[in-house]
């Protein structure tokens, strides 16, 4: 599958499956659903930053993307960054979140960046073993770091050194 940069014209395709998710999950913590205007101006100032938000595609349709920027703020943090992975639920178990994070990390290790993070819900099993196959290890659990749906849930931490 075709991984390329993405574009304002991919933001519909990427808010058809990235909104369910943050509304009806706890795949993220996050209760705000993203807005058209507010996931073109993420695209656009990742890229303009140096970062990655890269789309696969299929037959010209869009199922699935990683970004990432820095980690935390701060100088001392330039070479760490945090990604996020979401597919289509049609894309799921099909090698696209491989290519999609693979892309992701060659991006990053070309840019600078020392480390990968991902901030992953304990609830999400089938992330956590996304990212152990891909050969991120775990580097800590905060517990109760968020809240959704009425219920406090762990953060695990997971890295890879590039």
């Amino acid at each position: 599958m075709p991984i390329r940069p993405a574009t304002a014209a991919d933001v519909p395709a990427i808010l058809a499956f990235w909104n369910p998710v943050i509304g009806q999950s706890t795949i993220t913590f996050s209760p705000t659903l993203h807005s058209a205007e507010s996931l073109a101006a993420m695209i656009a100032e990742r890229q303009a930053a140096g970062r990655a938000f890269l789309v696969a595609e299929e037959a010209g349709e869009v199922l699935g993307f990683v970004t990432y920027d820095q980690f935390r703020k701060g100088a001392g943090y330039a070479h760490a960054m945090e990604h996020t992975i979401i597919l289509a639920p049609e894309a799921r178990g099909r090698g696209l979140g491989r290519a999609l994070i693979g892309a992701a990390v060659e991006h990053a290790r070309a840019a600078g960046a020392h480390v990968l993070v991902g901030g992953i819900s304990a609830e999400n099993a089938p992330a956590l073993a996304f990212h152990a196959a891909a050969g991120f290890r775990e580097a800590g659990r905060v517990a109760e770091a968020g809240r959704k749906f009425g219920r406090w849930i762990d953060l695990v931490l997971m890295q890879k050194l590039l």
